[in-house]
């Protein structure tokens, strides 16, 4: 706990500090019901479990299962992640959240790949699911690495993005059936860009928020 003596810093605002924090609640909030709603719509969908519900992937359900599967459990233990009070008051519960975090992700990359595979879409959407898979793959190895060598900063850096490329399976469903996406033909041609743009542009968006907090950290040091 804080020391009740030690001054505020300077710049430091009560209401601005607590509008910072209720945004923040409130953003994640948004994050968690979409996450929610979109297993509930898309995931469990699949669970009637026959062909005419699975339709073409019903000869690749397996693969089409570990995906979803996969990415859902990341979709639900991500945010506790970045749960600052509970990794203070309960750091065992943060690491297990962790380790299946981990689970999540690496069944969910093994069913893209199986699915990307054995799919019938064209190369550009096959590609950006490819590219998709690779970068989760390598935001959540960097995440689990930065980690295993203590270095903190980093670690939540790569986990941010690792999440932003997680929630991506998110992303692809709202613009492909809540946007004006979804009445782009042919249909080829939407779902290549929507394969790339649901993770490029989130991931490219984080970047630019990195930069702009370094940058800003770099000034207020030359003051």
């Amino acid at each position: 706990m804080a020391d009740a003596t030690i001054p505020a810093p300077v710049g430091a605002h009560p209401i601005g500090n607590r509008a910072k924090r209720a945004a923040t609640v409130l953003a994640w909030s948004g994050i968690v019901v979409a996450g929610l709603l979109f297993i509930f719509k898309y995931v469990l969908f699949y669970y009637h479990y026959d062909a005419a519900s699975f339709d073409p992937y019903w000869p690749r359900r397996g693969w089409l299962f570990l995906h979803m599967n996969g990415g859902a459990l990341a979709l639900l233990t991500g945010p506790w992640q970045f749960w600052t009070g509970l990794r203070q008051r309960n750091i065992a519960i943060h690491r297990w959240t962790g380790r299946l975090y981990l689970v999540g992700v690496g069944a969910g990359i093994v069913g893209a790949v199986g699915l990307s595979l054995t799919t019938t879409f064209n190369w550009g959407v096959v590609n950006g699911i490819r590219a998709l898979a690779l970068a989760w793959f390598v935001t959540t190895a960097m995440a689990y690495y930065t980690i295993r060598k203590r270095l903190i900063p980093l670690h939540k850096e790569w986990m941010i993005r690792s999440y932003v490329v997680t929630f991506a399976f998110v992303t692809f469903r709202f613009l492909q059936d809540y946007t004006p996406l979804s009445r782009v033909r042919p249909e080829g041609d939407r779902d290549t860009t929507i394969a790339w743009a649901c993770w490029v542009v989130p991931l490219a968006v984080t970047e630019m928020v990195f930069h702009w907090r370094r940058t800003k950290r770099e000034l207020a040091l030359r003051r």
